[in-house]
C-alpha cells in the first residue's frame, strides 16, 4: 500500500445554509470568486500539485455540480443520497474512487494565495508518525472567518484542541480508522480526537493568505485577497 498521498477528497455536498438566498437554486461549490466557481479555484490547487486521483463528492444540488465536471473525465463523482454523509462518512463512502493508503481532502469553500496547501502538506508528511497533518492559519490571517482558533501545537507540532491556529480545510489523513464508526454520517473530528490521545495529529502553517468563503461577505473579502496578491 502507497505511504505518499496521490488521491484528493473534495468535499462539495453541503448545503450552503450560511449563504442564504445565493444557494437557493445552487450549490456553494459553484459560487463564483473573481470570476470563476469555488470548485474550480479548489481543483486549480489539486491540478498544480500534480495530484493524479481527485473525487468530489456532492449532495446539495448535486446534478449541477456532476454537469459542471462533465467535460472533466479524470475527475470522480461520489454522489451522497439520500442523505449527506458529513465529511467522515463521505471519505469512507469514496475510498474505493480514491484507492489505498493516505489521502488528502480539501473543502472547496475557501480561496488561497501562495504557496500551493496541498504541496506543502506533501512536503511536511512524515509517514512513519502522522496518522493526519493539517494545514493551518494563523487567526490573524484567516480572512472570511468569524469563529475563534481550532487548535494549539507543542514544540513537535503535534495538535490538541484549543483556541490557537484555524483548520484551513485542508489535510493529509490515513483512512483506517473510518472502518471503526458504526454511524453512516459523522465529522471527521472524531478521527482527530483519537488521533491527539495517540499523539499522531499533526500540523503545518500556510505560507501565504487564505480566505473562508462561509457567508455571503466572504466573497468581497477574497476578491480582495486575490487582488492583493495578483498586484504584489
Amino acid at each position: 500500500m502507497r505511504d505518499t498521498p496521490d488521491a484528493v477528497m473534495v468535499f462539495a455536498a453541503g448545503f450552503g445554509t450560511r449563504m442564504k438566498e445565493l444557494t437557493r437554486t445552487r450549490p456553494k461549490p459553484l459560487i463564483e470568486i473573481a470570476g470563476r466557481p469555488l470548485l474550480d479555484h479548489a481543483l486549480d490547487l489539486v491540478s498544480e500539485a500534480g495530484i493524479a486521483r481527485c473525487v468530489v463528492n456532492t449532495h446539495y444540488l448535486g446534478d449541477q455540480i456532476a454537469a459542471h465536471l462533465s467535460d472533466r473525465p479524470r475527475i470522480a463523482v461520489s454522489h451522497e443520497a439520500p442523505e449527506v454523509l458529513e465529511t467522515g462518512g463521505g471519505l469512507r463512502k469514496a475510498l474505493p474512487l480514491l484507492g489505498g493508503g493516505p489521502v488528502f481532502t480539501l473543502n472547496s469553500d475557501a480561496v488561497w494565495t501562495g504557496a500551493n496547501p496541498l504541496a506543502q502538506l506533501r512536503a511536511a508528511w512524515v509517514p512513519d508518525r502522522m496518522q493526519a497533518l493539517l494545514l493551518l492559519v494563523d487567526p490573524r490571517d484567516a480572512r472570511g472567518h468569524t469563529g475563534g482558533g481550532d487548535f494549539l501545537t507543542d514544540p513537535h507540532e503535534r495538535l490538541t484542541r484549543g483556541p490557537g491556529a484555524v483548520y484551513s480545510g485542508v489535510q493529509i489523513i490515513r483512512p483506517d480508522l473510518l472502518a471503526t464508526i458504526p454511524d453512516r454520517a459523522f465529522s471527521l473530528n472524531l478521527l482527530w480526537d483519537r488521533m491527539m490521545r495517540d499523539g499522531t495529529l499533526f500540523g503545518v502553517r500556510h505560507r501565504g493568505g487564505w480566505c473562508d468563503v462561509g457567508r455571503p461577505e466572504g466573497i468581497g473579502v477574497a476578491e480582495r485577497m486575490l487582488e492583493e496578491a495578483a498586484g504584489a
